[in-house]
């Protein structure tokens, strides 16, 4: 398992790390490749997702639950990391606790640690979460809920991955074909959203170098890490989750911070230092911790 897991944190630190020395040595224009990636990419993986994973009513509604709940409490409890802290600080301390990389990391390891079953059930909690990046993420960073539903509304549609989950929702639901020049162009620049997303983390690093590391990162980092587990275990026990569907829960909720939560902070003015730290500072001690969750796992 720990070679497996190193062949999936590699390639995220060596994408990552040539990103970090590009940056480093020319003049990087970050914010127009943040919104090809949240205007453009990003959208297409959605709309891929959707049309192409195969889904099982019950247990998506099942884990849809649980992944909310998680998805709240983790929010809460990355903002109480922040407590006593500027209030973007904060913010972007819950973001960085609340939004997880259930994609790049979280569906190659569930493929290796419970099969194809498993990975199944992991691309359903991928596009949930993508999903519910997309509304926290921008709540979070932006407070929309403080100016009110127009507020709200304008934020959460600001980004079009909304609205091209709803579409793209409404299309299956109605087995309408897919022509196949569209799929496959949509198909190319989905594939081409995990590493630009990678990149993006490391121009940030390479541009601001490594982040000062604080109390708050390494406590955000734990929340993260030992937190979402736990919280997992809870609530998908709670709402009678079991053995495989249960154990890819906690697998998910254990993946460190997505570097999503950069790229929205960029976009909607959050505290981009602090979330740079915290992405950083979870993916490399994931590779310990989510070993020992893993070992763990099969006892549930």
């Amino acid at each position: 398992m720990l070679q497996a897991l190193g062949t999936v944190l590699f390639p995220v630190i060596l994408v990552a790390g040539l990103g970090a020395l590009l940056s480093s040595r020319l003049p990087i224009d970050q914010a127009t490749i943040s919104r090809i990636t949240l205007y453009l990419l990003s959208p297409a993986l959605v709309l891929n997702t959707i049309l192409t994973t195969p889904v099982r009513a019950a247990e998506a509604l099942q884990l849809g639950a649980a992944y909310l709940g998680v998805l709240v409490l983790c929010v809460g409890l990355g903002w109480l990391c922040g407590v006593g802290r500027p209030r973007p600080e904060q913010r972007s301390l819950a973001a960085s606790v609340g939004i997880w990389n259930s994609g790049n990391m979280g569906l190659p390891i569930a493929l290796f640690a419970f099969g194809k079953a498993g990975f199944d059930r992991a691309t359903l909690l991928f596009l949930m979460s993508f999903i519910g990046m997309y509304v926290v993420g921008p709540l979070l960073y932006g407070g929309a809920a403080a100016r009110g539903l127009g507020g709200l509304l304008r934020t959460l549609f600001r980004l079009p991955a909304i609205t091209v989950a709803l579409v793209a929702l409404a299309w299956r639901l109605l087995h309408l074909p897919v022509p196949a020049g569209v799929s496959r162009g949509v198909e190319l620049l989905s594939q081409a959203t995990l590493p630009m997303v990678l990149l993006s983390l490391g121009l940030q690093l390479g541009a601001g170098g490594w982040p000062r590391l604080h109390g708050r990162l390494w406590l955000a980092t734990a929340a993260r890490l030992l937190g979402g587990p736990l919280i997992a275990l809870g609530v998908g026990t709670l709402v009678g989750l079991q053995h495989g569907a249960l154990a890819v829960l906690v697998l998910s909720a254990g993946m460190p911070t997505a570097v999503n939560a950069l790229l929205l902070g960029r976009e909607y003015g959050g505290d981009t230092e602090t979330v740079a730290g915290v992405v950083l500072l979870s993916t490399l001690a994931s590779v310990v911790t989510i070993a020992v969750v893993v070992t763990l796992l099969p006892r549930l």
